[in-house]
C-alpha cells in the first residue's frame, strides 16, 4: 500500500493513507543502507505488518529539519523583535531556490514598526516583488489559504518571527506552542520540536523547528549565483562570469546604476565566499 509519512517519533513512522494513519517501523535494510526516512516521504508499506518497505523518489529533501517533497515555503519575516534581516531573508531565498521550492515572503509584526520606518521597508519589499517573489502579510489570511491549496508547504523563518502564531490563526484547533523573544538575545525559543505534516485548506502544511542548516556546502558558486533571479536580466560577455572581479560585468554595472539592490549583491558576495570548499 502507498502512503505518506506525516510524523516521525522515535522509531515509529506515521504513514497516512487518505483519512487513516498507520504507525509503522522500517525494514532493517534501511539502516544498513543508511536510508533515512523523512516527513513528507511517499512510501510503500505493508498494512498488516506495519512495515515501510520502500521510499519512493523525492522531489527534494532537507536534513535540518528532516523533511522532503516540499512545493513551497512561507518565509516568515518579522519586521521587529526579531529585527528585519535582509541577510537571513536572502539566505532562505537562495536555499529554497537550490531545492526547487517556491518561496513566499510573509511579513509579520507590521504593527511594531513606525510609519516612516515602514515606508523604507515597503520600497525594499517592492523590489522583491519586482524580481518575481510573492510578498504577503500574515493578516492576509484569505490570500494565504488560496496559496495553500493543492500544495505541500513549509513555514520557516527566524525563531520568534511568528510561524506557530500564524498556523494557529489559520487553524485555532491546533493550539501550537508559541514562544516569546528574549530581550537579551533578540531571538526566540524553538517551540516546535516534532515535525508534523497537517492537512489544511486543500493542501498540506509542515510545522518545523526551522531550517538550521543555512550554509551552502555542496553547492558551487555558479549554482548560488543562478539563484539570484535579477542577475539573469543583466548579461555579461562571458557565461561563467561570477560578478566579482571581472571587467565588463553587466551585474556590477546594474548595482552601480541602482538596478540591482546593493544589499542583495553584497549578500551574494558573502554567500559565495563564506566557505572555501566551493569549487565553482
Amino acid at each position: 500500500m502507498r502512503g505518506q509519512i506525516v510524523k516521525i517519533h522515535s522509531d515509529l513512522h506515521y504513514v497516512q493513507v487518505e483519512k487513516d494513519t498507520y504507525p509503522c517501523k522500517c525494514r532493517g535494510v534501511f539502516r544498513k543502507k543508511k536510508i533515512l526516512p523523512l516527513v513528507g516521504d511517499f512510501v510503500e508499506f505493508n498494512k498488516e505488518k506495519l512495515v515501510i518497505e520502500e521510499i519512493l523518489p523525492r522531489k527534494n529533501e532537507f536534513l535540518r529539519p528532516k523533511v522532503s517533497n516540499i512545493d513551497q515555503a512561507f518565509l516568515i519575516t518579522s519586521l521587529k523583535v526579531p529585527d528585519f534581516s535582509l541577510h537571513l531573508l536572502d539566505k532562505l531565498l537562495v536555499l529554497m531556490e537550490l531545492h526547487s521550492v517556491k518561496p513566499i515572503i510573509c511579513i509579520t509584526k507590521r504593527d511594531l514598526v513606525r510609519d516612516d520606518e515602514f515606508r523604507k521597508i515597503e520600497e525594499i519589499l517592492a523590489y522583491y516583488q519586482k524580481i518575481g517573489y510573492t510578498v504577503i502579510y500574515n493578516n492576509e489570511l484569505d490570500k494565504i489559504k488560496q496559496l495553500l491549496k493543492g500544495k505541500t508547504s513549509v513555514f520557516t523563518g527566524q525563531t520568534g518571527a511568528g510561524k506557530s502564531t500564524l498556523l494557529n490563526l489559520l487553524n485555532p484547533n491546533w493550539k501550537l506552542e508559541t514562544g516569546e523573544v528574549s530581550s537579551a538575545l533578540g531571538r526566540g525559543r524553538h517551540t516546535t520540536r516534532v515535525v508534523t505534516l497537517y492537512e489544511l485548506f486543500g493542501g498540506k502544511v509542515m510545522d518545523t523547528p526551522g531550517f538550521s542548516a543555512l550554509d551552502f556546502k555542496g553547492y558551487t558558486k555558479k549554482e548560488i549565483r543562478d539563484c539570484f533571479l535579477e542577475f539573469r536580466k543583466f548579461p555579461c560577455p562571458f557565461a561563467d562570469c561570477l560578478h566579482t572581479r571581472e571587467v565588463e560585468c553587466g551585474v556590477k554595472d546594474a548595482v552601480i546604476n541602482n538596478n540591482i539592490m546593493k544589499s542583495r549583491y553584497l549578500n551574494y558576495l558573502n554567500f559565495i565566499e563564506e566557505d572555501d570548499s566551493y569549487d565553482g
